[in-house]
């Protein structure tokens, strides 16, 4: 069942009198449950695509939809409800907010929803142990190193069961070794929660985990490949 698609999407930014074209008619479709990664040198159009599935911005021209959401028409309070409800995000910065706990960095999203104290700690301590992470679940991201701020970030994008997982160069700062097991570990987590995964690399340790790569270049798709799992 396709979860995203993209159909004859452009964008273009302005810079003064300059308009910089990011995407170029470009389509494509992803089927909810995929572990898919978009691949493509700076500049060829990965992060435009991650914005404008997860709402952040919006297309020039086309149509990006997911699931029964035109996402590049929706309102913006349908896009705000959208990205708490239905999209999880990682970031290669972590994005976490240095005065929560590890715990609390978590369940911020579920704080967000409504969600009642006790099913929050319940979700996310399940979670920080599928993630390896248990027991740090009072340290502030100032006590954690960066492969653990990034569990903990993954554990935030998950708690709420979103639809979509967008992760933005995920494996940019952290060393070889444990960028690898993070991606063995997402990879997993695809598998068990079911939740479609969507990555923007030029990395190839993330590409070689994928089990799909979609390369872009110069906002133009050029070629699409399944990886046999």
């Amino acid at each position: 069942m396709t979860l995203i698609s993209l159909a004859n999407v452009s964008k273009l930014y302005r810079h003064g009198s300059l308009k910089v074209p990011a995407l170029n008619e470009l389509s494509l479709e992803i089927a909810a449950g995929e572990f898919t990664v978009l691949a493509g040198p700076s500049g060829s159009g990965k992060t435009t695509v991650l914005n404008l599935v997860g709402g952040l911005d919006r297309p020039t021209g086309g149509t990006v939809r997911v699931g029964d959401l035109d996402v590049g028409a929706a309102p913006g309070a349908v896009l705000a409800d959208y990205r708490l409800r239905r999209v999880g995000f990682i970031f290669q910065s972590y994005n976490l907010i240095p005065v929560l706990t590890a715990a609390e960095n978590a369940e911020f999203t579920l704080m967000l929803q409504g969600v009642p104290r006790p099913e929050r700690r319940r979700r996310v301590t399940g979670l920080f142990a599928e993630l390896g992470i248990d027991g740090l679940e009072e340290r502030r991201p100032g006590d954690l190193s960066g492969g653990q701020q990034q569990r903990v970030a993954i554990a935030r994008a998950l708690a709420a069961g979103p639809d979509v997982v967008l992760a933005d160069e995920p494996t940019a700062n952290l060393d070889s070794h444990t960028a690898e097991e993070l991606l063995d570990l997402m990879r997993e987590l695809n598998t068990r929660h079911g939740a479609t995964f969507l990555f923007s690399s030029h990395d190839d340790r993330v590409i070689g985990r994928a089990l799909r790569v979609v390369r872009l270049e110069d906002g133009r798709l050029v070629s699409d490949s399944a990886v046999p799992a």
